[in-house]
């Protein structure tokens, strides 16, 4: 069986095509796949659709995330459940572009986003939730009473690729995260046709992991590539 292991990260984003759609892992920073991006913008891909808890920007601004990608003019869509920065007198990239008519969004409460996602990844077709009735968020979508309460229905959120990072890998592509990573890192790569992953370790042998601390399977991994001790693109110069 071929290597998983990519050595380095513009090698494992090159054949990404115009218009995929990819999810980004990531939640208070440590699950945030940055050196993957920094690798997406330098290959340059355009027309992207983005799903992500949100679309950048949050903590360090010195560190790359999603904005940098969305200044670049490389994003289309942004599938998100935050899109508004932490402090109302700041604004995201995404907010400037999408106000300008720019970038299209569709913005979900944070619970149907992960459950969007998880959906995609087991193979259920639809499912109702009572999250969003009777706002902006249900307009046009199917409504359903069930035991006297209305629900509304929600499809699968699948993509062409997932970004990642996680902790630890062996060399099969079983994962394990650490703290934060673990939040999405599991469901988006279970929900795309190709799982890439940034680690923060080096790849061990098979049976170097405890079978029963291992987070996500190797089945759903498709790629990896180890950071390197300098850290590589933690900060926004991507050149």
């Amino acid at each position: 069986m071929p290597s998983k292991v990519f050595d380095s990260f513009d090698a494992a984003v090159a054949d990404i095509p115009d218009g995929a759609a990819i999810m980004f892992s990531g939640f208070a920073g440590p699950g945030t796949p940055r050196n993957l991006i920094a690798a997406l913008i330098r290959q340059g891909a355009k027309g992207l659709t983005v799903i992500s808890n949100t679309p950048g920007r949050w903590g360090d601004a010195e560190k790359v995330d999603l904005s940098q990608l969305i200044e670049n003019r490389q994003v289309a869509k942004v599938a998100a459940a935050f899109t508004a920065a932490t402090h109302p007198s700041a604004k995201l990239p995404f907010t400037e572009l999408y106000e300008a008519g720019e970038v299209e969004a569709e913005l979900m409460p944070q619970g149907t986003l992960a459950e969007r996602i998880r959906a995609a990844g087991s193979g259920i077709g639809a499912f109702y939730t009572a999250t969003g009735v009777g706002t902006e968020i249900g307009e046009g979508k199917e409504l359903r009473k069930i035991d006297g309460k209305d629900y509304l229905l929600e499809y699968p959120l699948p993509a062409d690729y997932a970004f990642i990072r996680a902790h630890r890998a062996d060399e099969q592509g079983n994962l394990q995260y650490w703290r934060t990573q673990r939040n999405f890192g599991p469901i988006m790569a279970r929900a795309a046709t190709t799982t890439i992953v940034e680690l923060d370790e080096q790849v061990v042998p098979v049976g170097g992991l405890d079978p029963d601390a291992i987070h996500t399977p190797s089945i759903f991994v498709d790629r990896m590539v180890v950071v390197p001790p300098d850290g590589m693109q933690e900060t926004r110069n991507t050149r």
